[in-house]
């Protein structure tokens, strides 16, 4: 079997080595007899996993001690819910960037909270540049302050973390968690999906600050109040179980990798030389400002968009796969994150040339 380089946006590749041990483990986890699939989330067998795949996220992202780390289900799209739920207490207006896709639902679900105000759009730019900070409409009395780190449909990305003053900064960094070191503690709240970087899809982990708890309304869920999750270690009801195992398998071969610095170098150098071949050339073109282009997810267009579909099966035939770009882009887009070989981005660079050589 020949494994393809998969450049999907999510569910993206897993590094091979985490893929062969849950492979190993599947019929029979460490002696038990059984799969983790089969463990009751409540006994000593499951709860030692539980704990040391927090111990090692805490570890690899140096999370301080005043945070509490959830392992939800719903995904990073129930967050958008759940922030405003959970953080608005008394006020009645949170602050919104919107520099994508993902920070448009995200504000569309606000809205059915409370009033959102836009620090800052860049819709009319098509998402491919974020506004300057001069332009910024902060509001000191907003409940918080939510942005979208990395937009994995435009890859349109922060480079810096946003300055807010006081209010709590949220931020969905579902596309780029773990993808280098972060400063937890300029944060309230970090939410993310695990189909990118983590593992398998159906979890998020929720990354918050121990003060927000507990500012839920009584009319909140109490599946949708991060105090019930807090309060119980996130086993309120039978969490993503399988989920929350192959994430811990991640945490430990990136422990085993150097860690998030060593990764920062990895993904970085990456990303550097597949935009390097895009603006090297004549046929290809990324539509992003350089000063804010992703590190994660790489959109790209051919001179020719007839040619589209060919690159396509060319490009699935030589084993690099899932390449189409979203809907609402077009062409192409390059996903490479922490799983992504060196090896997988040199592979697609060669092709781009050879296409272009042959097609130009």
């Amino acid at each position: 079997m020949s494994r393809a380089y998969n450049f999907s946006a999510g569910p993206a590749m897993v590094p091979e080595a985490v893929l062969q041990q849950a492979q190993e483990e599947l019929l029979d986890w460490q002696g038990s007899g059984m799969s983790v699939m089969e463990m009751s989330h409540r006994g000593k067998e499951y709860m030692s996993i539980a704990t040391q795949a927090e111990a090692d996220l805490r570890e690899l992202m140096a999370i301080p001690e005043n945070y509490k780390v959830l392992f939800l289900q719903g995904g990073a799209s129930s967050q958008f819910a759940m922030v405003p739920l959970n953080l608005l207490g008394d006020k009645k207006t949170a602050d919104y960037f919107n520099t994508g896709q993902w920070s448009k639902k995200a504000i569309a679900e606000a809205k059915r909270y409370c009033d959102v105000n836009l620090v800052a759009s860049s819709e009319a730019e098509n998402f491919c540049t974020i506004p300057d900070t001069a332009n910024w409409n902060l509001n000191a009395d907003a409940a918080y302050v939510h942005y979208t780190p990395n937009e994995t449909i435009g890859g349109l990305e922060f480079q810096e973390i946003p300055e807010v003053g006081d209010v709590p900064l949220v931020a969905d960094f579902s596309s780029t968690i773990l993808s280098r070191p972060l400063d937890v503690s300029r944060y309230g709240i970090i939410y993310a999906g695990t189909q990118k970087n983590i593992g398998p899809a159906g979890m998020a982990v929720v990354i918050v600050r121990e003060d927000l708890l507990g500012n839920a309304g009584d009319s909140t869920p109490a599946m949708f109040n991060y105090a019930t999750h807090a309060k119980a270690d996130s086993m309120y009801n039978t969490p993503p179980t399988y989920t929350w195992y192959f994430a811990g398998l991640v945490f430990k071969w990136l422990k085993q990798q150097g860690g998030l610095e060593a990764m920062a170098k990895i993904n970085q150098g990456k990303a550097q030389a597949l935009y390097n071949a895009i603006d090297t050339s004549d046929f290809y073109a990324n539509p992003v400002d350089p000063r804010y282009r992703s590190w994660m997810n790489i959109p790209f267009t051919l001179a020719d968009d007839g040619l589209n579909d060919t690159f396509l099966s060319e490009a699935k035939a030589a084993n690099l796969v899932t390449l189409k770009g979203h809907r609402s882009v077009g062409g192409m887009r390059a996903s490479i994150y922490n799983a992504m070989p060196e090896a997988g981005v040199q592979a697609l660079i060669a092709f781009m040339k050879d296409f272009e050589q042959r097609k130009a």
